[in-house]
């Protein structure tokens, strides 16, 4: 990052998006292969696979609007602070989006113990983005940066205060 006067492209983005995706497929498979039985409970079926669907639409909605509709990249590049968009509802909506994704295919297996995973990838996203990028952003940007994050989550989509 010193060598530019802009963010990394990926930031810790490979490290959080493949670990989460690592552990989604691992529990998953170990759900279909009969671990966690006591955990899959018949009544929630229809419900958990409902949640998992609208979790994994909002996870593709924050993705593409943070890539197509927002243009991360030529923020990045460009050295701005993106703060519209999707930006204005949640400050990772890219690494938001996988956890969402990553959780909704949780929920469609249909197992009550997979819903710990949500609490550990918001934190695991939470712990990583405080280390890394919102020191960078806020050593880029200052109080333009400090005064978003009073107005707008880190993680979790919501309209921004005023």
């Amino acid at each position: 990052m010193a060598d530019k006067n802009h963010l990394p492209m990926y930031g810790v983005g490979p490290v959080y998006v493949g670990a989460i995706i690592m552990i989604t497929a691992a529990a998953v498979i170990m759900g279909q292969c009969g671990f966690f039985e006591k955990g899959r409970i018949e009544f929630l079926k229809i419900p958990f696979f409902a949640v998992g669907i609208l979790l994994i639409i909002l996870g593709v909605y924050l993705w593409s609007g943070a890539v197509f509709r927002s243009k991360i990249d030529d923020g990045i590049t460009g050295n701005r602070l993106v703060k519209t968009g999707v930006y204005s509802l949640c400050r990772n909506p890219i690494y938001s989006a996988f956890m969402f994704f990553c959780t909704g295919a949780l929920m469609i297996s249909g197992n009550l113990f997979f819903l710990l995973f949500f609490f550990f990838y918001w934190s695991f996203m939470t712990v990583l983005m405080k280390g890394t990028e919102e020191k960078w952003l806020l050593k880029l940007y200052g109080t333009e940066y400090s005064n978003y994050c009073k107005r707008v989550n880190r993680c979790i989509p919501w309209f921004a205060k005023r």
